[in-house]
């Protein structure tokens, strides 16, 4: 793929991957009702990453940068989808895949590192963020563009 194509690919799936944070936010505000989850990953990566900032922010105005801060990773993680080869994007299986490799790796080394393992929430949260996560994945890898991605 020459690397005009390749770059309009990288940009369909960026966005795809800001839709689908969006998509995964109507997971997470149902989840969060329900008391499946406590906090996103999303509001705790900026409570201690950058904590000056977040209490920087009106507390009425804090979801609003929760949202914008997980739609942009979500946009550069549907940017990165959007490097794979096209012959590995175009398979059924592999956006609900990334979304789950995403999902994982979070787990795995961001969220320990932080001191925010789901753990201690119980199964019914690590599930939850899961499903929304495997949500994220068929968002991103569905693409309305399927000769052209």
């Amino acid at each position: 793929m020459d690397s005009g194509r390749q770059l309009a690919a990288v940009g369909r799936a960026g966005a795809r991957g800001a839709i689908a944070a969006m998509a995964m936010s109507g997971v997470r505000q149902a989840t969060t009702s329900l008391g499946l989850v406590e906090r996103t990953p999303p509001e705790q990566l900026l409570k201690h990453v950058a904590p000056a900032l977040f209490n920087r922010v009106p507390v009425n105005r804090r979801p609003a940068l929760v949202e914008f801060i997980h739609w942009s990773v979500g946009a550069f993680g549907g940017a990165a989808f959007g490097l794979l080869p096209r012959t590995v994007r175009r398979r059924a299986w592999v956006g609900p895949a990334y979304g789950f490799v995403f999902w994982a790796a979070f787990e795995a080394t961001v969220a320990p590192k932080l001191g925010i393992s789901r753990k201690r929430h119980g199964l019914g949260e690590q599930l939850a963020l899961l499903v929304d996560h495997t949500l994220y994945g068929v968002v991103v890898g569905s693409s309305p563009w399927p000769h052209a991605d």
